[in-house]
Order: C-alpha cells, then sequence, then structure tokens
C-alpha cells in the first residue's frame, strides 16, 4: 500500500471527506503519528486509508480548526451554489485548474 505525507490542504475532496469521517470530533494524542522525516526533522501526522493509499495528513494549528469548521464550509459551498451535484462539480474544477 502506497504511504503518502501530505497537508490537508493538498488534499482531494474526497480524502479530505475521509478525514472529517475519521476523526469527526477531532483527534486525540492516541490518533497521532510521530515520525522523523529524510531531512531528521519530528513530523506529527494522523492517519486516513483509502483503499490503496495511507495518507499520513501533517498536524498543524489549522488542522483542528479545518476539522472543526468543515461541515459548516461545505453548508455554506451548497447553500452558494444551489445543489450538491453543482458544488461537487465546482469543486473538481477547481481542481483541474490548480
Amino acid at each position: 500500500m502506497l504511504r503518502k505525507l501530505v497537508d490537508y490542504k493538498k488534499l482531494d475532496h474526497k480524502v479530505a471527506a475521509k478525514l472529517i469521517e475519521s476523526y469527526p470530533h477531532g483527534y486525540g494524542d492516541n490518533d497521532i503519528i510521530v515520525f522523523k522525516n529524510a531531512k531528521g526533522e519530528f513530523v506529527e501526522a494522523v492517519e486516513v486509508k483509502t483503499e490503496d493509499t495511507i495518507y499520513l495528513v501533517r498536524i498543524s494549528k489549522s488542522l483542528s480548526n479545518f476539522i472543526a469548521n468543515f461541515d459548516e464550509a461545505i453548508e455554506k459551498e451548497l447553500e452558494s451554489t444551489g445543489t450538491e451535484s453543482s458544488a461537487s462539480a465546482n469543486f473538481e474544477d477547481a481542481e483541474e485548474t490548480e
């Protein structure tokens, strides 16, 4: 299985949703994985598993805010577009242009 170290800002929509599903009330000390990167620096991350990849999502102050505000952000996105399907389409379009 492939392992990837990523910042939550670079997660695609499906993996971000899986992150929220895995940690709906935030993460605790037992959820944190600590390891040294290639530069010898300690990195803290939480694990999100998909069918073919294990994502190690770097912990930062803004990750906690992202998890806490995810539901509100999705609701606002859906309200602004009118439907869930168009919200998904808009997100996919944004990913392709990045």
